[in-house]
């Protein structure tokens, strides 16, 4: 039996062993495959930790999560869709919270971005910048502590920020009086 090289091809020495993955045959019997391995005409990987996102207490400010709030809420009222609430403090050194949601138009980023902005105003809040405005595909708004990123659908699955940020904490939205 032919040895089969684990990196596709290329020989740059041995690989270290990452423990054995199992899979099941069409008999219902069980297979032991290392992982790195060809199986069929797919490669195993090695399993993948999967952190849990509330296993530690938050380290972000009380002033951060509030402002992560109020966007949340004035966001709601220009009708945002897939509002979530990511709590990224001490896994980034630049924001406590990324406040990620959908318009479904330019038109509607657009209104989006400007709601924001002038609930924050009436707290004395703006932003130090705000980049993508002209074509209003994709909207950053920095609010120092909170990063906002207002998305049509297309560059927010292109992006895809909340699979980067899987094992981050998920705040919950709030639901403003008179939005249902």
């Amino acid at each position: 039996m032919a040895k089969k090289r684990e990196n596709g091809g290329a020989s740059s020495g041995p690989k270290k062993s990452r423990g054995p993955r199992i899979r099941s045959s069409h008999g219902g019997q069980r297979d032991v495959v290392r992982a790195g391995a060809d199986v069929g005409a797919r490669r195993v990987s090695a399993p993948k930790k999967v952190a849990r996102a509330n296993d530690s207490p938050s380290v972000a400010s009380d002033e951060a999560r509030e402002l992560a709030t109020w966007i949340a809420v004035a966001a709601m009222e220009k009708k945002a869709v897939g509002l979530e609430i990511l709590d990224v403090a001490g896994k980034v050194d630049y924001a406590d919270f990324l406040v990620l949601m959908t318009g479904r138009s330019d038109r509607q980023v657009s209104a989006l971005t400007q709601g924001i902005e002038e609930a924050l105003k009436k707290k004395n809040k703006r932003p130090l910048s705000v980049e993508g405005m002209p074509h209003a595909n994709w909207v950053l708004m920095d609010y120092g502590d909170v990063v906002v990123h207002v998305f049509q659908d297309q560059a927010r699955g292109l992006y895809d920020l909340e699979g980067l940020w899987m094992d981050a904490r998920r705040l919950p939205v709030p639901v403003p009086d008179g939005v249902r």
